[in-house]
């Protein structure tokens, strides 16, 4: 059973966030064709490592399961094809700066007088609204506009520069993927298509729902190490005797019971329900210098898999990757190579009983599936070496 099964999907994203959200689709079943140009960057195709065909692995993750259609879409022939296309494809993903599917004949507006029940998803940095909607960014950018990165950090120190794309994939991605759900469950309940513009400014700008509803509401600015769960109390990242890190949300009364007994400070126990600055503070050197009296490996045993009390270890990838509850949960699948081997990638967050995701295949090579699309819709053979010598494909 494939939960997706009928959903048809255009992916023109050459970036991370439109390429997440149809990743997700296709991993249940959802029948993706990526559009691609040999002329234009697709950052997830050329970034490092690279497997010995000289393919990346980060291409591979994201397009897996989804055929790869080479097309130059300054052509009429290109545009015609795309038009041929949304009669079944009706989903489009697109994630190029406003303006740039216009000037191509293939933005909603187009699109819609072709097949008005299409769902056509725009996801940019700043949206198609407002004075920054042409201006280029990454995801540090949005997330400095959303003021996110201004009150997580340490006082007097720079925002750290992340590890993972929060902007990209949990504004961008996440947004994009509720947002064409929600068209096409309007769609199936009405026959309407609908237009679906994700910003990820936008959306980095509601991560501020503790703290940014303070602000609104009561005026209080969040500000670097001075919140509950921004390093002004106790939960935080504490270092270990050898240097490693554990970190501590120890936040409610029985779990910060728990933590004193395991560290050993029973005596502090009433003391961390005093909100006085002082006393917080107190409590936060002591649980600091418990945590340097013994090696990662110790605190290990201390906190192992019968502890109750919100505290984990800080692991790097690797030890994630061996951690039993993401071996358990089938985090690491294994998706067929071209020639039969199968690679190891990240799998599927979303788990739903009775149905299990598929995964296909690899992500495929540069128009890899050009000559089948076009003749599945009805090109013949000679019409398809026209296009080939016309520049219609690449």
């Amino acid at each position: 059973m494939t939960l997706l099964k009928g959903l048809k999907i255009l992916d023109f994203s050459p970036m991370l966030p439109g390429s997440f959200t149809t990743m997700m689709f296709a991993d249940y079943g959802a029948d993706i064709i990526h559009v691609e140009s040999s002329r234009r960057v697709d950052l997830m195709r050329i970034m490092p490592p690279y497997d010995e065909h000289k393919e990346s692995y980060i291409h591979q993750h994201l397009n897996r399961s989804k055929k790869s259609l080479t097309l130059n879409l300054k052509t009429e022939e290109a545009v015609k094809i795309v038009k041929s296309l949304i009669q079944e494809y009706d989903i489009i993903i697109e994630g190029f700066r406003p303006g740039v599917m216009k000037r191509l004949g293939l933005d909603y507006e187009s699109l819609k007088a072709v097949n008005p029940k299409i769902i056509y998803c725009s996801i940019t940095g700043y949206g198609q609204t407002g004075p920054y909607r042409h201006r280029p960014g990454h995801d540090n950018n949005y997330l400095s506009i959303a003021g996110v990165l201004d009150h997580s950090r340490l006082k007097g120190k720079k925002p750290v520069a992340m590890g993972i794309q929060i902007a990209d994939i949990a504004g961008g991605t996440l947004h994009a993927a509720v947002g064409v759900l929600a068209a096409a469950f309007h769609r199936e309940q009405t026959g309407e298509g609908k237009y679906v513009d994700v910003s990820m400014t936008d959306a980095a700008f509601t991560f501020n729902a503790l703290y940014g509803t303070s602000f609104l509401a009561g005026g209080h600015l969040p500000k670097p190490e001075e919140e509950i769960l921004n390093g002004g109390t106790f939960y935080d990242y504490y270092q270990t005797k050898d240097g490693r890190y554990f970190s501590v949300g120890s936040l409610e009364p029985q779990f910060r019971k728990l933590l004193c007994e395991a560290l050993e400070i029973p005596e502090l126990i009433q003391s961390t329900f005093n909100d006085s600055s002082y006393t917080q503070k107190r409590f936060k050197e002591a649980v600091k210098d418990a945590f340097l009296t013994k090696t990662f490996n110790e605190w290990l045993e201390v906190f192992s898999e019968d502890f109750q009390g919100c505290v984990e270890p800080v692991l790097n990838f690797e030890e994630a990757c061996h951690h039993p509850q993401i071996q358990d949960r089938n985090m690491i699948v294994e998706v067929p190579e071209k020639d039969g081997k199968m690679q190891k990638q990240i799998g599927t967050a979303i788990k739903f009983n009775q149905v299990e995701p598929t995964y296909k295949f690899v992500g495929a090579k540069l128009g890899e599936h050009t000559e089948e699309i076009l003749v599945q819709l009805g090109y013949s053979e000679e019409e398809i070496q026209r296009f080939k010598e016309k520049g219609v494909l690449e």
